[in-house]
């Protein structure tokens, strides 16, 4: 499989993925926008962008590491990125800095948990379930770790120097990607052999249609929290350095949510966890609601959305190996994955319009409503089924449209 160095190393490239790439915009946003007398919206219109060429090449991705293997697509990512940041801080007009995000967006749909779940799955098959979610561990601390050090070098050389320490950085972690291994899963069970992959082609496409609405919905909520995240504590009446510490909270609950799955050695299947995940959601923004009043609320609500959160982010990666056959889930997992990408584009965008013309409140209002919709699609049942690939005994949920490998 992979050995507990390369998986340490493939962690702390994620942690430097995500905190340079995905949670830039959220640490930044507000000072480009004073810099260049841009509307706030306008400025998250970049990350929209990155999110549509995520969207994009998607596909492309997903083919190049079921073919090639994930170390290539990685280092080509960190690359994307490192030349993105170099632009971002040299941009004084539209054209340069949307061509800037488009790089930034390449970048993180080639280093971010979907590459790197797709590589693992190419190499341990079935058995990369408790490594992707060793690896979202470190991951997860990417706010905790980068927003105060994004703020920190802002307020030392501006936000355009934070730009070039940034590049700096991809650079430098380009020698972590060289860590993951080469090889190859052996080939899944054939059909009918109790894998537990779908057992007809209306069941594949059942399973892929659920898998694509769960991660187009967490998706956008997700894009939304980490652009607007301290921008709707400090609109609510938290102090800028409190949000900040607040916001990095959300890293913080992440990651001991994970570590608990880790801990439980996955005694919950993935409609489980889904369904706990999905709960934790409506009760971190009913918190949110009031943390201007009371800071332990807001502290409530970065955790609590954290914890939701991280726990989603391994289901994403974990629902397929027991959904689909590993040897194809890099190239049928980037085809799914790739409108969730593109809708959770509109996500930092619609949210900064939300919060310009009618407040945090409508933001929030709006972020319960999506997390009521998950939870209650969590609870929905749906028709037993006959098929070995089921369980005769169990109602699967909506989230949970997926079921354990059967035991011979």
């Amino acid at each position: 499989m992979i050995g507990r160095l390369p998986l340490l190393c493939v962690g702390l490239g994620q942690l430097v993925s995500w905190g340079l790439f995905y949670y830039l915009i959220g640490c930044f946003g507000e000072r480009i926008a004073a810099d260049l007398g841009w509307s706030l919206a306008r400025v998250h219109a970049g990350f929209s962008a990155a999110l549509v060429v995520m969207g994009l090449i998607s596909p492309l991705v997903g083919r190049r590491i079921q073919a090639h293997g994930g170390r290539p697509v990685l280092v080509a990512g960190s690359l994307a990125g490192a030349l993105g940041c170099a632009l971002l801080g040299v941009a004084h007009d539209a054209f340069v800095y949307y061509a800037a995000w488009l790089l930034l967006g390449v970048a993180m749909r080639c280093t971010l948990y979907d590459a790197a779940f797709a590589a693992l799955a190419r190499i341990g098959g079935a058995a990369a379930r408790g490594p992707m979610a060793q690896i979202t561990l470190l991951g997860g601390l990417a706010s905790t770790v980068f927003w105060p050090v994004g703020d920190a070098l802002a307020a030392q050389f501006g936000w355009r120097g934070a730009m070039y320490a940034y590049a700096a950085i991809a650079l430098a972690s380009i020698p972590l990607h060289f860590a993951l291994p080469r090889g190859r899963a052996p080939a899944a069970p054939a059909a009918g052999s109790g894998a537990g992959f779908a057992a007809s082609a209306a069941d594949a496409r059942r399973a892929a249609l659920l898998y694509a609405l769960i991660i187009t919905i967490t998706g956008f909520l997700a894009a939304a929290m980490s652009a607007h995240m301290i921008t709707l504590l400090t609109g609510l009446g938290v102090a800028a350095p409190v949000a900040v510490a607040i916001g990095a909270l959300r890293g913080v609950g992440q990651s001991i949510a994970r570590l608990g799955e880790i801990l439980s050695g996955g005694r919950l299947s993935p409609p489980a966890l889904n369904l706990f995940a999905c709960a934790l959601l409506p009760a971190s923004f009913a918190a949110a609601f009031v943390s201007g009043q009371w800071l332990a609320a807001g502290v409530a609500f970065a955790f609590l959305y954290g914890a939701g959160n991280g726990l989603l982010t391994i289901t994403r990666g974990t629902l397929p190996l027991v959904l689909f056959d590993p040897a194809t889930y890099g190239s049928l997992v980037g085809r799914l994955l790739a409108p969730g990408f593109v809708i959770s584009a509109a996500a930092p965008l619609l949210f900064a319009l939300l919060i310009e013309h009618w407040g945090e409140g409508a933001a929030l209002a709006l972020c319960m409503l999506l997390a009521l919709l998950i939870t209650a699609a969590a609870r929905s049942r749906t028709p037993k089924r006959g098929s070995r690939a089921f369980s005769q005994s169990s109602k699967l949920s909506l989230l949970g449209a997926v079921w354990r490998p059967s035991r011979m």
